[in-house]
Parts: structure tokens; C-alpha cells; sequence
């Protein structure tokens, strides 16, 4: 178990792990595959194809990337999202666990590969922008990838990282985790399944308000020890 009486600080990622936006995808996705008359998918299979870079994941559903190039059906996919996504919901209990560590006093971050300007508006638009000390969304005329800005961005905040957990919903967010030395936690209702995150750590767990049991766990472990 992690030892949350270590932990200072969350770096949250927004897509799926706060923001329930996977259904949501799918039906964009199921858009841009009706016109090339592209079976459709469903939330099932999403959350098992789903991958970065995310270019394997159109291949993996039908699209052939030998006939067109991967960045117009990804534009129309994007284009698709952005147009309803104030319709889609938080995860449940999102803002609640956001306020219980941010009334322990723990400094919240929002690292995230939506574009940075889209980001802050989802955040706002949601009513969370003022729960998190800073926010890290992809900048296109820089094109990092989400390990960098995580680099960048723990550089930034200059805080030990057995003191960081980063939350996530993807195989992905763990590879970053690791990638930046940090523990992680991930949750399994957002783009990929359950089974698919086991395989890479056991720190899973199935709704994001699971979160405060166990810190609770590990707090009255913790102070239970001889």
C-alpha cells in the first residue's frame, strides 16, 4: 500500500480520472467512423483498444492510415469533442475528493495531454480551476509529450517526489509516474479497463472517492505501528 502519511502533493490527470468523458469519446469516435463506414464500437471495447500513442489505437479500430493521412480523422474526432464538452459530467464524487485533500492542505496539479487553453476553459467550466495550485495542459507550439511537462512541471514546483502522487485512468499516467520517480494510483472508470491496468500495478482502484479510504487506511495503519 502507498503510504499516503508520506504525501504532500497530487498531480491529477483530467481525462477520465476527474472529467468522465470516455463515453463521451466513444460517441464522438463513433461519429468519424460512420462516415468511412467504420464499425462502430462501444465502451467495452474502447476501454481495451484505447492506447498512446493513440495513432495505434485508429489502426487497431478500422481506420487505414494508408489511404488517409491519421491527422483528419483525428481533427474531426477533436472537432466532434470540443463541440459538446460542457455537457460532459464530472466523475462522481470528483469535487468532493478535490476538496478533502485540499482541506488537509495538499497541493493539487492538473497534468493533462488536452491542449492547454482548452484545458483551462474544461476546468473553469466544471468549477475547478481554483482547487489546484497550477495546471499543465499540451502546448502545440511546443508539442512536448506528458512526460516532459511532468519533468518540467515537478522541476517547477521543487517538491521531493516520495512526497508526490500522481492519479490517473491509463496505462499511460503510470508510464509518466514512473517515468518521474513518483507513486501512482489509478483509477479503473475512465479509458482503459481494469484488467488492462493490473497488468502494470496493483495500486488500482475502481471509483476516484476509493481515494480517501485509503488514505484513511494508511493514516490509522500508520499510527497503529509500534
Amino acid at each position: 500500500m502507498i503510504k499516503f502519511s508520506s504525501k504532500k502533493t497530487i498531480i491529477w490527470d483530467w481525462n477520465g480520472t476527474l472529467l468522465d468523458d470516455a463515453d463521451y469519446c466513444v460517441k464522438c469516435m463513433n461519429k468519424v467512423l460512420s462516415k468511412r463506414k467504420i464499425p462502430q464500437i462501444d465502451i467495452d471495447r474502447y476501454r481495451e483498444v484505447f492506447t498512446f500513442p493513440v495513432r495505434e489505437y485508429y489502426k487497431t479500430i478500422g481506420f487505414n492510415l494508408n489511404q488517409e493521412t491519421f491527422e483528419i480523422p483525428a481533427m474531426e474526432f477533436i472537432d466532434h469533442y470540443y463541440s459538446g464538452l460542457n455537457e460532459v459530467n464530472l466523475q462522481r464524487k470528483a469535487k468532493e475528493t478535490l476538496l478533502f485533500f485540499k482541506k488537509l492542505g495538499f497541493k493539487q496539479f492538473v497534468l493533462s495531454a488536452m491542449e492547454h487553453s482548452n484545458l483551462i476553459n474544461s476546468l473553469t467550466d466544471k468549477g475547478l480551476v481554483n482547487y489546484f495550485d497550477e495546471v499543465s495542459g499540451i502546448n502545440n507550439h511546443y508539442a512536448h509529450s506528458k512526460l516532459e511537462m511532468g519533468i518540467d512541471l515537478v522541476n517547477k514546483i521543487g517538491i521531493t517526489l516520495s512526497e508526490i502522487l500522481l492519479i490517473g485512468d491509463t496505462i499511460h499516467d503510470f508510464e509518466v509516474a514512473s517515468g518521474l520517480g513518483v507513486d501512482c494510483i489509478l483509477v479503473a472508470n475512465g479509458h482503459q479497463s481494469k484488467k488492462r491496468l493490473l497488468q502494470v500495478t496493483t495500486n488500482v482502484i475502481s471509483t476516484l472517492d476509493e481515494i480517501i479510504f485509503l488514505l484513511l487506511l494508511s493514516f490509522f495503519i500508520s499510527s497503529n505501528v509500534p
